[in-house]
C-alpha cells in the first residue's frame, strides 16, 4: 500500500476522534459562566478550530497534491509574518515564499533532491539578496535571518509531505498538547515547583504545562496508535520549544503577535509555531 493511502487512512480514522473532540469542546466552551474572563477568547479559539481541522484532515483525503497545497499555503503566509517581525526586505520575502513553493514540492514529486545539494542553494540563495545589492551594514544579520526562516518554516513544512500518516499524528497532537499545556498551566502552575517558568521570554509557559503537553500528546498518540518514544519526544519538544522559539522572534521584533487576521490567536505564525518545530523534530527522530 502506497504511502499516500496510509495517510488517507491516517486521516479517516482521525474524523470521528476529532468530531468528537471538537464536539466537547464547543460544549465546554459553550457553558463557560460568563465572569470568566478568557471565556470570548476560548469561543474565538474554538471557531477557529472548527475551521481548521477539516481543512487540515482534507489535505490528507486529497492525497500527495493536497499535502502538498497545505504545506505551500502555511509555508507562504507564515514567510509573509515571519518577513515583517524579522524587519526582512522583498529580496528576503522572496527567498522564504519560493522555497516554500519549491520545496514541498521537491518533497512530493522529487524527494531524492532533498539532500546536501539542496541545503547548498538554500544557503546561496539567503545570501544573493544582501550580497547582490551591496549591503555592508545588516547584510549579514539579514542572511542569517533568512536562513533561519528557511529552517523554521518551508523545511519544516516538507515534514507534512514526507511524513504520511505520522504528519496526521503529529498535527493532531500538537494541537491537542497544546489544549494540555494550557490546562495543565492553569491548574498547577499557580504555585509550587511546577509554577516556575521554562524561560523569561514566556512567564507563562511553566513547568506544569509541559505536564499537560506531555500528558494530551501521549494520550492522542496512543489513541490513534502511533505512539513511540521518538515520536512523542518530537511532539511533546515541539509543543514546549515552538512557542519560546517565536516568543523570541517576537520579543526582538517588539510586537505581541505575528498578525491580527487568524480570531483567538492573531498570526497563523501564533498558531502553527509548534507544529513547525514538532514537524522538524519528527522528521529528524522517527
Amino acid at each position: 500500500m502506497s504511502a499516500v493511502l496510509i495517510a488517507e487512512e491516517a486521516a479517516a480514522r482521525a474524523v470521528p476522534l476529532v468530531a468528537g473532540v471538537l464536539g466537547a469542546g464547543g460544549v465546554a466552551v459553550a457553558v463557560l459562566p460568563a465572569r470568566l474572563r478568557t471565556r470570548a477568547e476560548l469561543r474565538r479559539r474554538w471557531r477557529t478550530w472548527a475551521l481548521v481541522a477539516p481543512v487540515f484532515l482534507g489535505a490528507f483525503f486529497l492525497g500527495g497534491g493536497g499535502t502538498y497545497a497545505l504545506a505551500a499555503g502555511l509555508g507562504v503566509v507564515a514567510a509573509g509574518e515571519y518577513a515583517r517581525m524579522a524587519g526582512l526586505r522583498r529580496g528576503d520575502l522572496a527567498v522564504l515564499v519560493t522555497a516554500s513553493v519549491a520545496l514541498p514540492a521537491l518533497a512530493w514529486l522529487a524527494p531524492h533532491l532533498l539532500d546536501p545539494r539542496a541545503a547548498a542553494v538554500l544557503l546561496i540563495a539567503a545570501a544573493l539578496p544582501s550580497v547582490l545589492g551591496g549591503d555592508d551594514r545588516s547584510g549579514f544579520t539579514r542572511t542569517a535571518r533568512t536562513v533561519f526562516g528557511l529552517l523554521w518554516i518551508p523545511v519544516a513544512l516538507t515534514g507534512l509531505v514526507t511524513l504520511g500518516e505520522t504528519a496526521v499524528a503529529v498535527g493532531l497532537a500538537v494541537a491537542l498538547g497544546d489544549v494540555g499545556a494550557w490546562c495543565g498551566g492553569t491548574a498547577l502552575g499557580r504555585r509550587g515547583p511546577l509554577s516556575r517558568p521554562l524561560s523569561p521570554l514566556s512567564p507563562n509557559k511553566t513547568w506544569a504545562g509541559v505536564l499537560g503537553a506531555g500528558l494530551a500528546t501521549a494520550l492522542l498518540l496512543l489513541v490513534l496508535g502511533e505512539f513511540g518514544l521518538p515520536l512523542w519526544a518530537a511532539v511533546t519538544g515541539g509543543c514546549v520549544l515552538g512557542d519560546l522559539v517565536e516568543s523570541m522572534v517576537k520579543r526582538e521584533s517588539g510586537v505581541k503577535d505575528a498578525g491580527s487576521w487568524l480570531p483567538g490567536f492573531g498570526g497563523l505564525l501564533d498558531r502553527i509555531d509548534s507544529l513547525l518545530v514538532a514537524l522538524l523534530l519528527a522528521m529528524v527522530m522517527t
